[in-house]
C-alpha cells in the first residue's frame, strides 16, 4: 500500500515553507506596504509592480472547471520541468535513491536525476512496439526506487502505453508513478487524469506548450492527490509562476474552441504527411504517432538531416538514441509547412 509519508525525504518532511507576503494577506484591494514593492507601477504600465498569486488560485479555479479536478489537486510549475525537478527534491535521497526510467523518452528526467545525485535505472522500452517491458520494470525495482516515469504518448516514438501495463506498475510499486502526459491532447485515447482517484501514488504532468501553443509562456501542470500536491507547494519558489503568464494563461483558456480547432487540424495533417514521407524511397518506416511529431527511420539520416538544415528546414536527430537508431523526429508542422518539407525531401530523393 502507498505511504506518501514512507517515501518523503526527511528534510521535506521538516521543512516549514517560506510563507510571501501574499500568503499573509489574499485580499485584492488595499494599501500594500508589506512585499517591498514598488508603489509607483510599472514602466510598462501594468500591475507587474506587484508580486503573482503564489498559488495561481485563479487559474487553477479555471483548469478545475476544464479538467474535472478539484484545485488541491493541481499544481502549476515553470513547465513540467519543474515539477520534475520538485519531485526529485520531495523523495530522493541523493547519493542513495534511485529512479526508473524507459528509454527512448524524454531526456529530462535524467537530466533531472544527474542534477540531483539521483541514480538512473534504464529499462528499455519493447523495440519496435515501443510498449512498457513489466517484468523488466518490476524486477528493476527495489526498495530504493522512489519515481518511475512513464511518458504517455511517448516522446520521441510517439505512441501510447497500455493502460493496463501502467495499472500494474501503480498496484506492484511503493513509489510514484509520474506519467507524463504533455502530447495528451493530441492522442485517441483519454488521459489518465480521472484514475487519479484510485492510485494515490499516480501523479500526472500536463502542459500549455504543445496544444494550447504557450511554449513560450512555461506554464507546466501536475495533477496528483491533495498530499502529494501539498508536498510539491511546500517546495517550490513563492512566486514561481509570474503574472504575466497567470494572466496570458487565463485569456488563452478561454479559448477552447480554437485549440479544439488546431488539434483536429493537426491530427489530419499528420496522417497526411506520414503517408506522403512513406511514399519516399529512403523512408523505410514511420511509426504510428499519438502525438504532434512523426518518428521516421530512414536511410542515411545525418545526410537528411544536413540537407534539410541548409534548406532552413529544422527537424530533430534521434538517430543516436537507444532504439531510434537511423531516424529522424518530425514536428507536424502548418499544411504549407509540411508541403514543403515533403517537396525538399522529394527534390533529394
Amino acid at each position: 500500500m502507498f505511504d506518501l509519508d514512507s517515501i518523503l525525504r526527511s528534510n521535506i518532511k521538516a521543512l516549514v515553507p517560506y510563507s510571501s507576503a501574499r500568503d499573509e494577506y489574499k485580499g485584492k484591494e488595499g494599501i500594500f506596504l508589506d512585499a517591498n514593492e514598488n508603489a509607483y507601477g510599472s514602466p510598462l504600465d501594468n500591475d507587474f509592480n506587484r508580486y503573482p498569486d503564489p498559488l495561481q488560485l485563479e487559474l487553477k479555479e479555471k483548469l478545475s472547471a476544464i479538467k474535472g479536478l478539484p484545485v488541491e489537486n493541481i499544481f502549476l510549475g515553470n513547465g513540467s520541468d519543474e515539477a520534475i525537478d520538485i519531485l526529485f527534491r520531495a523523495v530522493c535521497k541523493p547519493g542513495t535513491d534511485k529512479v526508473i526510467v524507459c528509454p527512448p523518452t524524454y531526456g529530462m528526467y535524467e537530466v533531472a536525476a544527474q542534477i540531483n545525485d539521483v541514480e538512473v535505472v534504464k529499462v528499455p522500452l519493447l523495440p519496435e512496439t515501443f510498449q512498457l517491458d513489466i517484468q523488466g520494470i518490476l524486477r528493476a525495482m527495489d526498495k530504493t526506487t522512489k519515481l518511475i516515469f512513464i511518458c504517455c504518448p511517448n516522446n520521441p516514438t510517439g505512441n501510447g502505453v497500455k493502460w493496463h501495463d501502467v495499472k500494474s506498475i501503480l498496484e506492484h510499486f511503493e513509489g510514484l508513478v509520474v506519467v507524463d502526459e504533455a502530447y495528451i491532447n493530441f492522442a485517441s485515447y483519454r488521459s489518465l487524469v480521472p484514475e487519479l482517484l484510485n492510485y494515490p501514488n499516480l501523479v500526472i504532468l500536463q502542459t500549455l506548450s504543445k496544444a494550447w501553443g504557450m511554449a513560450g509562456l512555461r506554464v507546466g501542470m501536475a495533477f496528483a492527490g491533495a498530499p502529494v500536491i501539498d508536498v510539491l507547494n511546500r517546495i517550490k519558489p513563492p512566486y514561481n509562476i509570474n503574472i504575466a503568464s497567470q494572466h496570458l494563461a487565463l485569456e488563452a483558456l478561454d479559448n477552447m474552441d480554437t485549440v479544439n480547432r488546431w488539434i483536429k487540424t493537426i491530427v489530419e495533417e499528420r496522417k497526411k504527411l506520414a503517408e506522403s514521407l512513406s511514399a519516399l524511397s529512403f523512408v523505410q518506416k514511420v511509426y504510428p504517432s499519438e502525438a504532434n511529431f512523426l518518428l521516421v527511420k530512414m536511410k542515411e539520416p545525418k545526410k537528411v538531416y544536413d540537407y534539410l538544415s541548409e534548406k532552413q528546414i529544422v527537424v530533430r536527430d534521434r538517430s543516436k538514441m537507444t532504439l531510434c537508431e537511423g531516424c529522424l523526429r518530425i514536428t507536424v508542422g502548418t499544411e504549407e509547412e509540411n508541403k514543403k518539407l515533403i517537396l525538399a525531401l522529394k527534390e533529394l530523393s
